[in-house]
């Protein structure tokens, strides 16, 4: 079997294709709906990768589930824990659900409810640690080693990398025609098993990771030329804000995204509400980055086939307000 090591430390393309087996009837094939509005204003035909809508409330179900498919029995009866800003612990609990074996998740003091209560809800024994993606790794790390679970990285690993690069090969069956792939960015797993799929589908298209202003991991690592932490960040998209890029999703941004833009909170917001107010999707703002891209004009897209990948939908109920008045205005 081709492993990641044996491709010069990239995910190949057939570790994909056989996650998307691995993983079929776990996760649910999510809809690619056209966005009339984004389309207008980007020039350009856009579709919307709807993984908001996915089990679990994010992409991470796809990754979660692959992983936990390829333990042994052994690794499985230990039990697994994971060190997430909310939506991977979601996914952990959730896939460990599915095959009957406990999972403890590490949240950031920060959390929002809904994923603390998610996670809950799935299953989970939930434990708080600090507010970095650094302070919930140490936290987690210990358990482990106390308690003997199987860590389920967030973002760094070829496994989870093949599990979130299943939303590309969706988009590219169902839409060859698709030249351009914007995609969220917070540790880059989903950004690199995307890239790792539609580069070796189609050579030619171009792939842009979007990251929040306030939180450049992956856009830094690459000017750097090495991941580096960030000495904090500050974004409302939680789910995009890791201190640091990994190592192995790194290496696959530098060698198969054609770029990683930058995009403001207030774009972030406005793509929310638009996805609301046009859409009547409800997504979380991390999930909105990549329709922020095209709201603020951040990737040309003039006559291109353009797919913005909705990367969660697990918004707190007490952000709903904020969105919903401004999408009801914008509507009317």
């Amino acid at each position: 079997m081709t492993t990641a090591a044996s491709s010069g430390g990239l995910v190949p393309l057939r570790d994909i294709r056989e996650a998307a087996e691995r993983i079929r009837g776990a996760v649910v094939r999510t809809p690619l709906v056209p966005d009339a509005g984004l389309s207008e204003r980007a020039g350009g035909e856009v579709r919307l990768k709807c993984e908001s809508l996915q089990r679990a409330g994010s992409f991470k179900a796809r990754g979660a589930c692959n992983f936990l498919a390829r333990l042994s029995p052994g690794e499985l009866e230990r039990g697994v824990i994971a060190y997430s800003s909310g939506n991977h612990a979601q996914a952990v609990a959730f896939a460990a659900g599915l095959v009957g074996v406990p999972a403890v998740v590490v949240l950031p003091a920060t959390a929002p409810r809904v994923k603390s209560d998610g996670a809950r809800r799935l299953g989970a024994r939930v434990e708080f640690a600090g507010t970095t993606s650094e302070h919930r790794r140490a936290r987690a790390e210990e358990i482990a080693a106390a308690e003997g679970q199987v860590m389920v990285p967030p973002f760094d690993h070829p496994w989870i990398i093949a599990g979130a690069g299943t939303v590309a090969l969706e988009v590219f069956d169902e839409w060859p025609e698709v030249d351009t792939l914007l995609v969220p960015v917070g540790g880059g797993g989903q950004a690199a098993g995307c890239a790792a799929a539609l580069r070796r589908l189609k050579p030619q298209s171009t792939i842009v990771g979007v990251e929040p202003a306030g939180a450049p991991t992956m856009r830094r690592a690459l000017d750097a030329g090495a991941p580096a932490t960030l000495e904090g960040t500050d974004t409302i998209a939680d789910g995009l804000a890791p201190v640091r890029a990994g190592d192995l999703t790194f290496a696959h941004a530098a060698a198969l995204l054609d770029d990683v833009v930058l995009v403001g909170d207030d774009a972030i917001r406005r793509a929310a509400v638009h996805l609301v107010a046009r859409r009547k999707l409800v997504v979380e703002y991390s999930g909105a980055a990549a329709a922020a891209a095209l709201l603020s004009g951040r990737v040309p897209a003039a006559g291109r086939k353009v797919c913005a990948v909705l990367s969660g939908g697990n918004l707190d109920a007490s952000l709903l307000g904020e969105i919903l008045g401004p999408a009801s205005a914008a509507a009317r």
